[in-house]
């Protein structure tokens, strides 16, 4: 990822693990599970409503992957 205005969030709920795309440049958010299928997605998002998505995520300690690091690091 070299966007700079793209995040990923990785959680375990259920005994799955979740992970979250968020890209502040095109207003979308997408929620995939541990095989990648997509469970939601929006779009048409404000940059502000990227970034309360993203404040609630890391109210609620999800895991935020670095630029650099692989996903399976942070479980």
């Amino acid at each position: 990822m070299t966007a700079k205005d793209i995040k990923i969030w990785i959680w375990v709920q259920n005994n799955r693990i979740l992970k979250a795309i968020s890209n502040k440049e095109s207003g979308t958010i997408s929620i995939y599970d541990e095989c990648d299928n997509i469970i939601l997605r929006r779009t048409g998002l404000t940059k502000q409503q990227v970034k309360t998505i993203e404040m609630i995520f890391a109210a609620y300690a999800l895991n935020k992957v670095g630029d650099r690091k692989e996903p399976f690091t942070y479980l």
